[in-house]
């Protein structure tokens, strides 16, 4: 079955031949997709080895040339270790360009916790202006690449294009900004974000709630949210695939002047030390269809 990462570097040799502005720097992951584009485009493929701060250096320097750099390597290389590069030579210099992440909270669990990072998108969100994408399915993936990548995005644009191993069996129609309403209820709003919309709908099976389903979730929709609060109780599940409670501040925004109660789950925050596979670390850490059943009808009431 395709992944949003073999996903990601067709659609990248097809940007590349679109759009001159767009470069792709790489840190060894990933540099055999681009093999080709590389000897062809050496000044807009650019492989910087094993230096995943250079990396990033690498790709703010393309961006004051005018380009669109898109920086690819897994999420704990990307966000985790160079963070300061992101504060500083994207976010500091006023720069845009387009981080793509992959193996997302625990996609490559052999490769144990330096491979893991829950706390990527929580850690963006303590840098101002960043765009962060959460795509659900391969389809969706090149959507929001392109929606991220776009001609018309302004010189200081930033995103970060979350891929996963992990998919729902169908694509929904995304926009790169709005959250999407998939079900309709009156007891509660369960807020699913990217890969887990197939649980959250399995679990929500026959439950009396709004569903609505999140890809891009910062800018946080918080309008879809206040409407569906109007139309169900305004208590809310936010099921996210990283660090759990990462968008509760962002539901209590757009709630403010709102009764409500926040619940958050996702990836807990104690490390799982056993390599195991992908679906014992969603069940270890709830996210699977029954334990999301029970926690949102708990917290229901």
């Amino acid at each position: 079955m395709e992944t949003m990462r073999d996903r990601f570097a067709p659609v990248m040799e097809r940007l590349l031949d679109e759009d001159p502005r767009v470069a792709v720097v790489l840190a060894e992951i990933g540099k055999d997709a681009f093999e080709k584009s590389a000897r062809t485009r050496p000044d807009r493929v650019i492989n910087v080895g094993i230096r995943e701060q250079l990396l990033v250096g690498a790709g703010a320097g393309l961006a004051l040339t005018g380009l669109r750099p898109v920086v690819h390597t897994f999420a704990s290389f990307l966000v985790e270790r160079p963070f300061e590069q992101i504060k500083l030579d994207f976010g500091h210099q006023d720069l845009g360009g387009v981080l793509v992440s992959a193996a997302a909270s625990f996609d490559w669990p052999e490769g144990g916790f330096t491979h893991m990072s829950p706390g990527d998108v929580a850690l963006l969100d303590t840098l101002d202006d960043w765009a962060v994408h959460v795509p659900g399915h391969p389809d969706e993936a090149e959507t929001l690449l392109r929606h991220a990548v776009a001609p018309n995005t302004g010189t200081d644009s930033k995103a970060y294009v979350r891929l996963s191993t992990q998919a729902n069996a169908e694509p929904m129609p995304v926009d790169g900004e709005h959250f999407l309403t998939v079900r309709e209820g009156a007891r509660g709003v369960v807020v699913a974000v990217g890969p887990l919309l197939d649980q959250v709908l399995a679990a929500t099976e026959g439950l009396d709630v709004t569903v609505l389903y999140a890809t891009t979730v910062r800018p946080f929709d918080g309008a879809a949210l206040r409407r569906a609060a109007e139309v169900a109780a305004a208590d809310v599940v936010l099921v996210e695939p990283y660090l759990a409670g990462t968008s509760a501040a962002a539901a209590n925004d757009a709630l403010v002047d709102v009764p409500h109660r926040v619940l958050g789950l996702g990836v807990g925050r104690r490390e799982l030390r056993r390599y195991g596979r992908v679906d014992e670390h969603v069940r270890a850490h709830g996210l699977d269809a029954a334990s999301l059943r029970e926690r949102i009808g708990r917290f229901l009431g």
